[in-house]
This record gives C-alpha cells, structure tokens and sequence, in this order.
C-alpha cells in the first residue's frame, strides 16, 4: 500500500493506534476491493468486521454512507448521477441552478457560466503541507431551468432506486444595494417547480435543498459589506420556506469562507441559527484568491491544506462557544473542504460533520488510488475507507477505542466520536 503521497493530509498524531489485527483486517480488505466492487451491503458488512457503523443522515434523509459530492460539474448529467449510485455513493449534490422567476428573469445571472477548462493541480498550504485544489472558470447550470428540472427528475429516479439521496442547489436573489427589495418572486417560482419534481418522485416528505453561496461570490463587490452578508444569511432560509410552506422543504446553506477574518465567519454562523435555523449548515466552500487569474478571469476559488484548516479552526471555535453557552447549537453539520482523506474526515465528525461533501477528491491523477476498479467514485470510497494509516475506518477504530474501549459488539458512530470527543476535550 502506498502511504507516503504528497496528496496525504498527515496528522499531528501521524499514525492511528489500532490493533494488528484491525491493521489486518484493513490490509485485506483493501487489496481484495481495490479491484473487485464494494459489497452491495458494505455497511453491514463494515459494521460485523469493525464495529463501526457508517451510515448517517443528510437532509433529515438516512444515507448509507456519510460520503457524498459536492455540487459542481461533476453533478450535472444523468450518467454522473449513475456511475455515483452504482458505486455505493451515500448522496449526491446536483449541480447549482440559478434562480429565475416565471418570466426566465435571473438576478444572478453572473453566475449561469458555462465550463470552459478545468485544472486539477498541486497546491502547498501556508505551513507548507502539500495536497491538490481544482480550478475552474464556470459557475452554475448553464441551461435551461427546463432543463434541471428534468435531470433533478431522473437523478432522483437513479437515486430512488438505490437508497442514494438527491439534493438540489441553487443560488436564489441576494440584494447587493441598501434599500434594495427581495426578489421573492425568484424565490417562489424556483422553489415551487422544483418541490413539484421532487414530488413527483418522491411523495409528501420534505425537498431538501441547498442554497449555495457561492466562493466567487466571495470575491463580488456585493459581498464586501459585512452587515450585507449577514442579512443574507439570516434571511435566505425563511424566504425558501414561505415560498412553497415549511413542511415542503429542508433548508441547508452553503456557506462561503468571506474575505474577512475568522470573527465574522463566526458571526456568520450565529445569523444563521440565531433567526431562523437551516436544517443544515455545510461549512464551508473555497477560498478565494483575488489576483490570481485563470484562462482570462481574474480571481479564483482554490481548495487545499488552507481551506480545511480554516474551517477545522472556525468549527473548533464555534463548539466552544456552544459548550461555554455564548453560541446556540449547530445544526448538523455537512463538511466540505480539502476532504482527501477518510483522516480528514473524521477531524470533521470530531466537531460535529455527519456527513462529508467532496469534489477534488474525484478529480485526482489515477496514479492517487491504491483501487483500479473503472469506476473514479468506487476509487475515492475504497480510498477513503481501507487506507490503515489516513483511512475512515483506521482512524474511528482509533477513537473507538480512545473513547469507550472499543468494547465489542457495540457499533460506534459519528454521534458517538462527536461527543466523545467533546467529553474528553471538556
């Protein structure tokens, strides 16, 4: 097994402390899946042979998994929904659609761009960590809003059939002016046609829907006022609701790491589940580098080492702040950034992630997986999962045992790591 990459995010404590028969049962498990598929049960199976139990929630939905992919361009036709589903995939974000009201008008038309070129490359962090970042030049669903609908329409059929669940995104009217009315109008017709799809397909339960703030709108002159953003933050998930009642959707927000200090990043958070709660925070998108110019555009969202220890830091401070009574509780927690690694990942469920959003991680040079199946998703899964030094199930055996003892027979979760983590740091 190939342990040594540069991609690999290596932690203060270098190495999981796991038993060799656990350090076994991993290396097997990972040269018997790294070219055969994953058990059809893979959380049963995970569950008998480790203890742990992968499953989780997302949206208020169970998944199979806590693994899924961030909105993008690789959420936007049937066949990347399929190959997803086909692969064990807990949920998919379909690609970020632009609001429009019933006349096809979108104030935030800016962002309906079209991919032109993509470029998976090397990043080094700050502290000189080493990992990857992809840039790109397009920004939402550039078709029709006809168009999503009928892809949101089969991906939910993909995703019906397998147990894997479908999330829309979408970027709705942001004011950028004072004085400047909602355009609730957006809000309605958007919001509107897609519950009627998702209804269609799936009943009377709840649409959840991601509404994306974007990392390029972190560069936008419209986000440079801090009491803005905030405004925004607070009131988005309650214009989703009224618009179609609130037993029709769950609200996540997207939030973007803004182009001011860790403070208001806070202060972001607590407008957010100090009015009107999303059902779900994914914390939190790209950076955003304002100089750096990429195929004619200047200013680009970048991932990498940076980008997760931001966001580890702002979680850490922010269930500080829950635990001292100065913050109210957080929704639960979808994690997004520089998430390469099943390590990674837990470093996140420490502070409350129950479920993990990955883009790069798809993107990477074949050279990157230990795994040949043909499919990139089964490749990103097997390596999250069986690595015995940076692997999901290597670093909760760890703490299973660091926790509880890793008493036999008991199943231990992300519920499970997120408060014994918070017991052992209390």
């Amino acid at each position: 097994l190939k342990t040594g990459r540069s991609s690999v995010k290596i932690s203060p404590m270098n190495e999981p402390i796991i038993s060799s028969d656990v350090t076994r049962r991993l290396r097997e498990d990972s040269e018997r899946f790294a070219s055969t598929p994953l058990p059809a049960d893979i959380s049963d199976y995970l569950a008998d042979r480790y203890c742990i139990d992968i499953t989780s929630r997302f949206g208020g939905f169970p998944i199979r998994n806590p693994f899924g992919k961030a909105s993008g361009q690789l959420s936007l036709n049937a066949g990347q929904v399929r190959s997803d589903s086909d692969a064990g995939l807990g949920f998919v974000i379909l690609k970020t659609v632009i609001a429009q009201d019933a006349s096809g008008s979108q104030s935030m038309s800016a962002w309906a761009i079209p991919e032109t070129r993509m470029v998976v490359e090397p990043i080094t962090g700050a502290t000189g960590e080493s990992g990857w970042t992809v840039t790109w030049k397009g920004r939402g669903w550039y078709g029709t809003f006809d168009d999503y609908c009928a892809f949101f329409a089969k991906a939910l059929e993909i995703g019906r059939e397998s147990g894997m669940v479908i999330v829309p995104s979408c970027k709705y009217h942001l004011p950028d002016k004072d004085g400047e009315q909602w355009r609730v109008e957006e809000y309605a017709y958007t919001t509107a046609r897609l519950v009627e799809v998702w209804r269609a397909a799936m009943g009377d339960a709840p649409m959840p829907i991601e509404k994306d703030f974007s990392p390029t709108l972190a560069g936008d002159d419209r986000a440079k006022n801090q009491e803005r953003i905030i405004e925004w933050v607070r009131r988005v998930p309650r214009l989703i609701r009224e618009s179609v009642g609130r037993e029709r959707v769950r609200v996540g927000l997207k939030l973007m790491n803004a182009m001011f200090d860790d403070d208001f990043q806070i202060e972001m958070l607590r407008a957010a589940i100090e009015s009107d709660p999303p059902d779900w925070i994914t914390y939190a998108n790209r950076l955003f580098n304002p100089t750096r110019e990429f195929d004619g555009k200047v200013g680009v969202a970048y991932g990498g080492p940076d980008l997760s220890e931001r966001n580890l830091r702002i979680l850490r401070r922010a269930n500080d702040l829950v635990q001292s009574g100065d913050l109210p509780s957080l929704p639960p927690i979808s994690a997004t950034g520089d998430i390469l690694t099943g390590r990674t990942a837990v470093e996140y469920a420490r502070l409350g992630a129950s479920s993990f959003q990955m883009h790069t991680l798809f993107q990477l040079p074949n050279r990157e997986y230990d795994a040949t199946t043909r499919s990139k998703t089964s490749r990103t899964l097997h390596r999250l999962l069986f690595h015995p030094v940076h692997g999901y199930l290597a670093w909760m055996t760890h703490f299973h045992q660091e926790i509880d003892g890793g008493s036999k027979g008991d199943l231990f979760t992300l519920s499970d790591l997120h408060a014994g983590s918070r017991d052992v740091q209390a």
